[in-house]
């Protein structure tokens, strides 16, 4: 295999030579799951005595911290007429972003978008008589109700305490008739790119102990040379969640995060 890593595409595949339900119970059980992974991949190795090769997964896992939030409030208002609407939306808005700033967030960490006005309207149903009859006709229409005007409020910032704190609290604005919605903050990790070079590193060990130990305890037999080699999916869960996906999961709804990796190898048997 050759050792040129930049060739290699950037889009992780997941190419299961053996026992593909294995790996992702290897990930989430633990060291029961590897035993079953040991003992399953030697029973394959004794089934194909015509090649002498043996497969192997190899994982690692690793807990991680978000180092960045981003987090959303909607500020809204409504007022029989668009400019009352407007005025009484700047008025919310102008409260949320002072409130914020009081809690210590910077000014360039705050963002407020475009504010939208719309026209409300109500249905309402009317029966009406015939002249000179008494069948009733039942009709519809829109009646104007006023204006409802939004803005949302942005923050993405590196302060992951600080902006929890604020997105539980901004809602106390609804007191001073600020009618302000927080939404759920979303988490991520900067530095991913590098540790995931750190934890395919960690994986393809794994999958070299691994198949030392299932040959060393066969005796007369050893690791050789490496053949073959993949990258499996990889997987950012939720802090001890031991949810996979076919396509990769990146949870960002949880501040700590635990990201599995796995490598599948073939080394030739001595």
């Amino acid at each position: 295999m050759s050792n040129d890593t930049s060739a290699q595409p950037q889009k992780f595949t997941y190419k299961i030579h053996l026992l593909p339900f294995a790996a992702a119970v290897a990930v989430s059980l633990g060291v029961v799951a590897s035993t079953f992974i040991a003992a399953s991949t030697w029973k394959e190795l004794r089934k194909r005595p015509d090649k002498n090769n043996i497969r192997i997964t190899g994982s690692a896992r690793k807990r991680i911290v978000s180092d960045l939030i981003q987090w959303s409030a909607m500020v809204e208002a409504t007022a029989p007429e668009r400019t009352a609407a407007y005025m009484a939306l700047k008025s919310g808005t102008d409260k949320a972003v002072a409130f914020l700033k009081a809690e210590g967030l910077k000014v360039e960490e705050i963002q407020a978008r475009s504010a939208s006005v719309t026209e409300v309207f109500e249905t309402v149903q009317e029966d009406k008589v015939l002249p000179g009859t008494t069948v009733a006709l039942r009709s519809e229409k829109r009646v104007p109700k006023g204006f409802h005007a939004t803005q949302l409020i942005t923050v993405s910032s590196a302060n992951v305490a600080l902006i929890e704190k604020a997105s539980r609290e901004i809602t106390t604005l609804l007191e001073q008739g600020v009618d302000v919605t927080s939404h759920a903050p979303s988490y991520y990790y900067t530095r991913l790119g590098e540790l995931k070079l750190e934890m395919l590193a960690e994986a393809a060990k794994d999958a070299r102990s691994r198949a030392d130990n299932i040959l060393g305890s066969a005796g007369n037999t050893s690791v050789g040379k490496l053949v073959y080699a993949d990258m499996g999916i990889i997987n950012i869960n939720a802090a001890n969640s031991t949810g996979t996906s076919n396509e990769g999961n990146n949870d960002t709804s949880s501040c700590e995060k635990d990201i599995i990796t796995i490598v599948h190898a073939e080394y030739e048997v001595k």
